[in-house]
């Protein structure tokens, strides 16, 4: 008896790759602002460097292109986002931080609007 053949997957359309990258780029450097905001930037280092922890969490979700966490992920970011902008009299790394979440929440709703719309009914 032969086996059956091995099912391929299906193809990825290029711009949920690039979203993929876009997403988890914009999600590495949210982490890295934040860590350089709160442990060099200022005179001391604080403890608020903990809320870069809840940013940790979704990196493998996107890396593995799991759905749900593109869409949990792009309501994570909101609070980060209303944090630069309180602190944007701070300068760069606020300014940073918006752009990033800004970057973050369009990639992972362009990842799952696109994704939505190739998906088999």
């Amino acid at each position: 008896m032969q086996s059956p053949p091995a099912m391929s997957p299906a193809p990825v359309p290029p711009v949920v790759e690039t979203t993929r990258w876009i997403a988890v780029a914009s999600l590495l450097g949210l982490i890295a602002t934040g860590l350089a905001w709160e442990l060099w930037l200022p005179a001391r280092p604080s403890l608020w460097v903990l809320k870069v922890l809840p940013l940790c969490i979704p990196v493998a979700g996107l890396l593995k292109r799991r759905m749900y966490t593109y869409r949990w992920t792009s309501l994570l970011v909101w609070p980060y986002f209303m944090e630069a902008v309180v602190r944007i009299h701070e300068g760069a790394p606020a300014v940073l931080q918006v752009l990033f979440t800004l970057t973050l929440f369009t990639a992972c709703a362009v990842h799952v609007r696109v994704r939505l719309r190739n998906a088999k009914p």
